[in-house]
């Protein structure tokens, strides 16, 4: 990666035995962060917000495990609820700690997001929506359904884009669920169906997209 695209920066922490966490830095000062799981994933895809003219965006992402099952358990509190609240702890408060210290790097909630796809949409809408405090908007792609929308919604309720593709009728019902169930609660909420079906590359471009929803264009 180009000084002109920017730069990746991987760190490992103690958390479960030792956890690396990426981080992908504009070239020029951030004006937004976005946090995410998969980070091994999704941290590069800051190089496509900034081609495409999006402003200045850090995204700190969280390494996947490899084991599927585990990632499932980590992502959606449905499953193993402890294993979720070790992994919501890290993410919320010591990665963004780590953000703050290593970078210098703290945005209010109106230029902080969460973002996430497949089953890490779900780890996206369970963390915007227990903490509105820290992440005013939500990035969810073909969100999985082991996650679904509580009965009482939190107040107040993060922005949120959700989107799915037309090849993917599972992953765009759940993103429809959510949608109404959000609307209904009085969120802001996008839902946009692309051409698309279940993988990197449809979620990888949606990203500037919604950077550009939420934050809007660089100058």
């Amino acid at each position: 990666m180009s000084p002109a695209e920017g730069e990746l920066v991987t760190e490992i922490f103690g958390y479960d035995g030792g956890r690396q966490v990426t981080a992908y830095l504009p070239s020029r000062p951030p004006e937004a962060v976005v946090f995410a799981g998969d980070g091994q994933l999704i941290a590069p895809w800051g190089a496509f917000v900034a081609a495409a003219g999006g402003p200045p965006t850090m995204i700190v992402g969280v390494h996947r495990l490899a084991d599927e099952t585990l990632r499932l358990h980590e992502y959606s509190p449905s499953f193993d609820p402890d294993r979720f609240a070790a992994h919501e702890t890290f993410l919320v408060q010591d990665v963004r700690a780590w953000t703050l210290s290593r970078f210098g790097v703290r945005m209010p909630r109106e230029r902080t997001a969460v973002f996430g796809v497949s089953a890490g949409g779900e780890l996206a809408l369970a963390i915007g929506l227990r903490h509105p405090d820290v992440y005013g908007a939500i990035f969810c792609a073909s969100p999985g359904a082991g996650y679904r929308p509580p009965g009482i919604m939190p107040s107040p309720l993060p922005r949120t884009y959700l989107v799915a593709g037309t090849r993917e009728p599972f992953f765009r019902d759940n993103a429809t669920r959510w949608a109404d169930a959000l609307r209904d609660a009085g969120a802001d909420v996008v839902m946009t169906e692309r051409d698309g079906s279940h993988g990197d590359p449809f979620w990888r471009d949606e990203l500037p997209l919604m950077v550009d929803w939420a934050f809007g264009r660089s100058p």
